[in-house]
């Protein structure tokens, strides 16, 4: 399929720099066969008893550090953890890198270059467990998106706004941004309708990031995340849709996690594994009934994740009224509120 399709315009101000405060005042847009403009904080009213809602607990990391190699000053953002103190990373400048370099960073971390390949790195850091954790909350800054156009060093706030209220489970160097309107009011609200609330795990990647640079969706490949769902979860989220319950996935996150931990039938399993789910128009959703998301970016995997999910001209048209009418967009801005796509859907 063409890349191209999924391009559109978008006026630079329209990008947020800074969240909705509350959380739940953003703008939310309700896109079916019609268009309804509302609020996150009128969620309630647009949901069921018996409903359950999937989020992503995943806590970002402040995944961007800054270090030395000599006199060198080298930054990088971590963006996976591979276990035993290794790390893959992008670094700035990367060229001169080279395996069994040792790089000092802020804070006191030191890291031993394992590997280069262009601009990622292999790095193995001296430290391991609660103590990496530790210097890295004092020294690592948060990863903010390349698009929202302030100094990189962030804001005070961003410790916070850049993170879920339910955040538990560290490793992701991008925030499940769909999950940033919810505040403990809105649970409750939710909790009185009678919904179910059930909480996934997947590590958003710094993948998340990259442009669509091919012209074809067939040549692109996808960065690989690793995502969670318990036995548990799967079982009250298979026990919702038997009762005649929707499933809503707060977010791209959850989501993808969900059609990756479904069968052909439509039921939901145990999952612990990498996810490189690229949908894209004509992929059959088997788990997912409505999907709460942000406004993405023209060319990117999400966007067309969402046209596959709710419709190539509806979300045309959501996009065209959402920028007529001033909506925020990406990791700080506004909501839509998605219903598949019937059909031959699964």
């Amino acid at each position: 399929m063409r890349v191209d399709l999924f391009e559109f315009d978008l006026p630079r101000d329209r990008i947020a720099l800074h969240p909705a405060s509350p959380r739940e005042s953003a703008n939310l847009l309700v896109v079916n066969d019609d268009l309804a403009d509302l609020q996150v904080r009128d969620l309630p009213d647009l949901v069921r008893a018996g409903d359950v809602m999937v989020f992503n607990d995943t806590r970002v990391i402040p995944a961007r550090l800054k270090g030395r190699r000599g006199d060198a000053r080298i930054e990088v953002t971590l963006h996976q953890q591979v276990g035993g103190g290794e790390w893959k990373a992008f670094a700035r400048p990367a060229k001169r890198l080279k395996a069994g370099q040792q790089i000092v960073f802020d804070g006191g971390l030191t890291a031993t270059v394992n590997a280069r390949e262009a601009g990622e790195v292999s790095l193995t850091f001296d430290q391991r467990g609660d103590s990496f954790w530790n210097i890295l909350d004092t020294a690592g800054q948060m990863p903010l998106p390349p698009y929202i156009g302030r100094d990189k060093t962030g804001d005070p706030r961003d410790q916070q706004d850049y993170q879920t209220i339910y955040a538990r489970d560290p490793g992701a160097v991008a925030a499940p941004t769909a999950g940033l309107h919810f505040t403990e009011a809105l649970f409750d609200a939710l909790d009185a309708k009678g919904v179910k609330r059930v909480f996934s795990t997947l590590h958003v990647g710094a993948g998340t990031f990259l442009p669509v640079t091919v012209d074809d969706t067939d040549d692109h490949v996808m960065h690989a995340e690793h995502g969670h769902l318990s036995a548990g979860c799967a079982a009250v989220i298979n026990e919702a849709r038997r009762a005649g319950g929707r499933v809503i996935a707060v977010g791209s996150t959850s989501l993808r996690l969900l059609e990756a931990a479904c069968d052909d039938t439509g039921r939901l399993h145990k999952f612990d594994d990498d996810i490189d789910l690229f949908a894209v128009p004509g992929y059959r959703f088997k788990a997912v009934d409505m999907m709460l998301t942000n406004f993405h970016l023209p060319r990117s995997t999400l966007f067309m994740l969402v046209s596959a999910f709710c419709g190539v001209g509806r979300m045309q048209k959501a996009y065209r009224h959402a920028i007529d009418n001033d909506y925020r967009f990406y990791s700080y801005g506004d909501a839509c509120l998605l219903t598949r796509e019937q059909g031959d859907q699964g």
